[in-house]
């Protein structure tokens, strides 16, 4: 078999003859065009003749023959006029359009004066083989007017017609009738009776009546200003709901009488969802970054504010003027973990604190210091009901609920309500876990700055009856005193109390202490015959969470199962909060007794005549042998025996005078010129 191109004839390889198309293909391509010419020189599949002026292409090609036309072609006017000369409407023959670069316009007149099938270069297939298959498909089919290939269009492509011909093409006259109707065979598995059943049919037989005026509306359109027109609209299929789009293009002659239109249209259902998710994504991440700078620019705010409530007030004020949120309110923490109003933004106090009575989980958010998510769409736990039912600037579909939190203290939570269903995704939640721990810690550290700065503080003597700790339950098996000495916390985070116990040996403490459910840890320090010094450290400590309301702990004994707190407080402490603190931790808690006491206030040279005044001179000459002899240096300016000679002392005498004056110098320091800093 031989193929003729421009005149060169090319031999076809003759071992694959029986995957030969019956027929010639007619390849018509301008002669500074090959593109297809190359494609098909080396593909044993098809014998290809070459066309190079369009105005040679005549009916005779394609009539009464099996050979398939393709039109490599750009121009609309060239392909209407090649089209119209042959009628391939009315042969058998496949006549395909393959343009190197498609367009709408070039698309529907290829459909208009019909063409079987519309072909543009793509990269994931090769151009040859897409028109070998459509012809395949063209010449295996039984019924043409049904499963004719529409093109090979993508998804992706926002212009419908660039890059293939619909799934759907209708012939439309002005009254909504079909008067032609073809299916792609993808399409066809959309309806439940054949394409040839729709004709006669209207707008009104096929469509609801709300759809079937908009589509008449366009076809009016359409023919009224000559335009090519898009719409969206969506059709009942056998596969449910679908959304179509489709180009409505004016057709030049009249058909029985009408002017009518080609109605061209694609399934876009799966294209639209795809582009859905990624424009959510996109608005998400923007809500996301929109957040991270309302919190960026709260915590500024807190980290300015000099009290408690103005921190929250900012916090809540922020929020709401950032116009994500519907309304931000603060909750305190009172007995029982119940949550009462302290503030909010976005309502009346009134209406905000009866929007706090809802049930949001509020004892679950405190005793895990997690935040908490609601809503009427797919993140979180059901938002209540009666949320999205109260006055009309006030309702909301979702709501979080976060802990005012810092160093396992709970200060209080952060409500924030909004009207979208899913404001409070994972990480919107992380945002706001952040932002409550800011809060938290800013809030303690308004709390230690007032009382490190007051004048005049409020002792507090608290009574705790029968506690759950080691200490209460020593007190009552040996009849002892148990007293803190001191308590902090490493760098790491963990807490340990020094406590001094009169009236027991350091072995049984260690022994009780080991197998004790409040102890995590226990050492003995120091160890006596009836009196003892131990390190605990234990599961639940009431002493940091004081520590963490900006509280200075003066004193806690425990005698006879009855503990005794004497605290140092700000004047202007919320009493009501350190009692709701402990009470967390021991269940019975009482206000002894309230006392105001005024700070003293000592200078430099007053402190440093106080630490004179303590010590011996022996104990003070041995101290500055002992500085001033490089004794404290590294590597020893002199040994201890040196300084010892200096003096004219036997070497233990002078480490006793050295040990005392150091006690004493540690004891000032630790214990009364800075406790409230290191009783944390």
């Amino acid at each position: 078999m031989v193929c003729w191109c421009v005149g060169r004839p090319f031999a076809l390889p003759r071992e694959r003859m029986s995957d030969v198309l019956d027929g010639d293909i007619v390849l018509v391509s301008p002669a500074d065009r090959g593109r297809l010419e190359s494609t098909f020189e080396n593909d044993d599949r098809v014998t290809v003749r070459r066309v190079v002026e369009p105005a040679e292409v005549s009916r005779s090609i394609v009539d009464g023959s099996s050979t398939s036309l393709v039109l490599e072609l750009d121009d609309p006017e060239t392909v209407q006029t090649t089209l119209r000369r042959i009628d391939p409407v009315t042969t058998s023959s496949s006549v395909l359009v393959a343009p190197k670069a498609g367009s709408e316009k070039l698309a529907a007149v290829a459909f208009r004066n019909g063409a079987t099938d519309y072909i543009v270069e793509d990269a994931e297939a090769p151009t040859g083989d897409r028109i070998v298959d459509s012809l395949q498909r063209r010449r295996a089919a039984t019924d043409p007017a049904v499963g004719v290939s529409m093109g090979h269009a993508v998804e992706n492509d926002e212009r419908l017609f660039e890059r293939g011909l619909p799934e759907e093409a209708f012939v439309i006259d002005e009254d909504g009738t079909y008067l032609d109707a073809q299916i792609s065979e993808n399409a066809s598995e959309l309806y439940s009776f054949p394409a040839e059943d729709l004709i006669g049919l209207q707008f009104d037989d096929v469509f609801s009546p709300t759809v079937a005026s908009k589509l008449h509306e366009c076809v009016t359109r359409t023919i009224e200003t000559g335009e090519i027109q898009s719409i969206e609209y969506t059709a009942q299929t056998a596969a449910g709901a679908r959304k179509f789009e489709a180009r409505v293009v004016l057709v030049d002659e009249e058909r029985r009488g009408d002017r009518a239109v080609v109605w061209l249209a694609r399934d876009i259902t799966d294209l639209r969802a795809k582009q859905e998710a990624v424009r959510s994504r996109q608005e998400r991440l923007e809500r996301i970054n929109e957040i991270n700078e309302v919190i960026k620019e709260v915590v500024g705010t807190v980290v300015e504010s000099p009290t408690r409530s103005a921190i929250e007030r900012n916090v809540c004020e922020r929020l709401v003027e950032s116009n994500l949120y519907r309304c931000a309110i603060v909750g305190g923490i009172g007995q029982d973990t119940d949550v009462f109003y302290r503030t909010g933004r976005g309502g009346t106090d009134p209406e905000l604190e009866s929007l706090l009575e809802e049930d949001l989980g509020y004892e679950t958010v405190i005793e895990t210091a997690e935040a908490r998510t609601f809503s009427n769409g797919a993140h979180g736990y059901q938002l209540p009901e009666s949320l999205g039912k109260t006055e009309p600037h006030l309702e909301s579909n979702s709501a979080i609920v976060v802990p005012i939190d810092h160093d396992e203290v709970v200060y209080g939570v952060l409500v924030v309500l909004a009207t979208r269903a899913n404001a409070f995704g994972s990480r919107e939640r992380e945002c706001f876990q952040l932002l409550g721990e800011s809060v938290g810690f800013s809030i303690n550290a308004v709390k230690n700055r007032r009382l490190l700065f007051s004048d005049s503080v409020v002792e507090l003597e608290i009574r705790i009856d029968g506690g759950d700790s080691i200490s209460f339950d020593l007190t009552e098996e040996y009849d002892c005193t148990c007293s803190l000495k001191w308590a902090g916390v490493t760098t790491d985070g963990k807490t340990y109390q020094y406590v001094v116990v009169d009236g027991i040996d350091g072995e049984t403490v260690r022994q009780e202490a080991t197998d004790h459910d409040s102890v995590q840890e226990c050492r003995v320090i120091h160890d006596g015959d009836r009196r003892c010094i131990i390190e605990l450290r234990l599961v639940e400590s009431a002493v940091r969470a004081l520590s963490n309301l900006g509280v200075t702990i003066r004193d806690i004994t425990v005698e006879d199962t009855v503990g005794t707190c004497i605290l140092d407080v700000p004047g202007e402490a919320d009493i009501r909060e350190i009692l709701t603190t402990l009470g967390q931790i021991y269940q019975r808690t009482e206000l002894v007794a309230r006392r105001e006491v005024d700070r003293s206030i000592r200078t430099t040279a007053q402190k440093r005549d106080r630490v004179l005044d303590a010590l011996t001179d022996k104990q003070l000459t041995t101290l500055r042998v002992a500085y001033y002899g490089g004794y404290f240096d590294w590597p020893r300016g002199s040994t201890g025996e040196e300084i010892a000679a200096a003096m004219d002392v036997a070497p233990p005498t002078m480490h006793q005078h050295l040990r005392k004056a150091l006690q004493e110098l540690l004891r000032e320091f630790l214990e009364e010129g800075t406790k409230a800093d290191f009783g944390r």
